[in-house]
């Protein structure tokens, strides 16, 4: 029986939607779990340096296929095997990161999709302050624990708030205790607005962050609609929560078939793997 290896870099908390929708799609495609396919999932719990154990197991265990999610899982999974076709769900560049050789070529055994979160920090910012235009400040959460999206992530950021002449100050957390101690912090420092960095912990962390946001009286921008629908303020982003996972070619995958072009628009066409999702602001 063919194996699906599942690699996350959080816990099963706060991805219920986007699981069921994954065995949904197995389902689809006509597989059925337990009878003619296995899934297995390994999560890190946030913690990045258990995801290298945790695809080697996978790699161990045989899978015919790794899904994973966030650049720092789909690195540990490339460097794990060569063989084994990784797909990867990215919120920035698969090759910036270094997943890959190119979008049209991407070579190698990984292929996958790119959410396009990291290149919308900019238009995020620009949202925020049409939102509040007399900020003096705004505050940038992001979580360090995860290098690979926020060191890129932060550097746009700060890009577009140098452009606008917008100050932030960047407040790092890197589990739930410590998101509550940075709104600890804002009681007394008073940021006019918050922005929050595209990141898997956070997105687990939505209830906790959009709740704190409305007791502190902060305006704050996310990068997806899971935000909002947990009482969030907005979002500007790729709609993730309507994503639906396409293994029409996993047959493909099983028998050690070729990567495909990385999937960036919303064209089904340029990937065997994944769907695109649509756009909304």
């Amino acid at each position: 029986m063919p194996l699906i290896g599942v690699l996350h870099s959080q816990s099963p908390d706060g991805y219920d939607s986007r699981l069921r929708a994954f065995r949904q799609s197995v389902r689809d495609a006509g597989y059925a779990e337990g009878e003619n396919v296995a899934i297995e999932y390994r999560w890190a719990e946030n913690q990045m340096d258990r995801l290298p154990a945790l695809a080697a197991e996978l790699v161990r265990r045989k899978a015919a296929v790794i899904v994973a999610i966030s650049p720092a899982a789909a690195l540990a999974a490339k460097a794990a095997t060569t063989t084994i076709p990784v797909v990867f769900a990215v919120a920035g560049d698969p090759v910036q990161f270094g997943l890959v050789a190119s979008l049209a070529r991407p070579g190698g055994n990984a292929t996958g999709i790119n959410f396009f979160l990291g290149e919308l920090h900019a238009k995020r910012l620009e949202l925020l302050r049409e939102l509040v235009p007399a900020a003096a400040q705004v505050a940038v959460l992001a979580n360090p624990s995860n290098a690979v999206d926020s060191v890129p992530s932060l550097r746009e950021v700060e890009a577009a708030a140098q452009a606008m002449r917008l100050p932030i100050r960047v407040v790092n957390a890197t589990s739930s205790q410590e998101i509550n101690a940075a709104f600890a912090t804002f009681a007394h420092d008073r940021p006019d607005a918050l922005f929050v960095v595209a990141d898997p912990l956070f997105v687990s962390r939505r209830v906790q962050l959009t709740h704190l946001a409305s007791r502190h009286a902060i305006p704050a921008v996310y990068a997806t609609r899971d935000f909002p629908e947990a009482g969030g303020l907005m979002s500007y982003g790729t709609n993730v929560s309507d994503a639906r996972v396409k293994l029409v070619s996993m047959p493909a995958a099983f028998s050690g078939g070729r990567n495909r072009p990385i999937c960036r628009s919303c064209s089904q066409r340029s990937s065997s793997w994944l769907s695109m999702p649509r756009q909304h602001a």
